[in-house]
């Protein structure tokens, strides 16, 4: 299985770009949110591959970011959903705003997609309602619906990210340990946001 690509970007067309990896050229089926921020023809690149292997043989799907190729396959674990669905709703909504729409349960925005109807959006919205598109933000939303439910007074931004953390299924005694290195390590002032995302980094050690 082929996990991502580095090689010169030889060719692009609507719908593919052509990689050129030591010689050998990887057709890479991409959405047109990334074929549009791809650097110049000529130039390297790196694209994030998700391998799907059919009867008609190997496709490759190219994506910026590792949380976009994570989307990519989340969304087509939703029954109806295709790759061509799932590229279609990920050109309207990066991963972040992915993550928004389902934790609003906004399906009007789902179905902005080419080819997502209602019904489907719908199914996108409630399937994908526990699942994190893109983890830093997610453990964003959960922190803020956590704030939003919270009565007075106010639960500290280090209380925020703890239980952001453990809305994600990190055990709280990881979380409040993680939290407090980052913040250690960031200042007492940081923001929630910049909190969520160095304490991710320390688990991630």
């Amino acid at each position: 299985m082929i996990g991502r690509l580095r090689g010169v970007l030889a060719e692009v067309s609507d719908e593919e770009a052509l990689i050129d990896v030591g010689g050998v050229g990887y057709l890479v089926r991409c959405g047109s949110r990334t074929l549009s921020r791809l650097p110049p023809v000529g130039d390297e690149t790196l694209i994030h591959i998700d391998s799907q292997t059919r009867e008609d043989g190997t496709r490759l799907y190219g994506f910026l970011t590792r949380e976009e190729r994570h989307a990519f396959v989340l969304l087509q674990g939703v029954q109806g959903v295709g790759p061509k669905a799932a590229l279609s709703v990920l050109d309207v909504l990066p991963p972040a705003e992915l993550a928004q729409a389902i934790a609003r349960e906004d399906k009007a925005m789902v179905g902005r997609a080419q080819g997502v109807g209602p019904k489907l959006a719908l199914r996108i919205v409630v399937e994908l309602k526990d699942k994190p598109i893109g983890v830093g933000d997610i453990a964003a939303f959960h922190a803020q619906a956590a704030l939003n439910a919270a009565a007075p007074p106010p639960p500290s931004v280090s209380g925020e990210a703890v239980a952001a953390l453990m809305g994600l299924g990190t055990a709280e005694v990881l979380a409040r340990r993680a939290v407090e290195q980052a913040v250690a390590r960031l200042g007492a002032d940081a923001p929630l946001a910049a909190v969520i995302k160095g304490a991710l980094q320390e688990l991630a050690r």
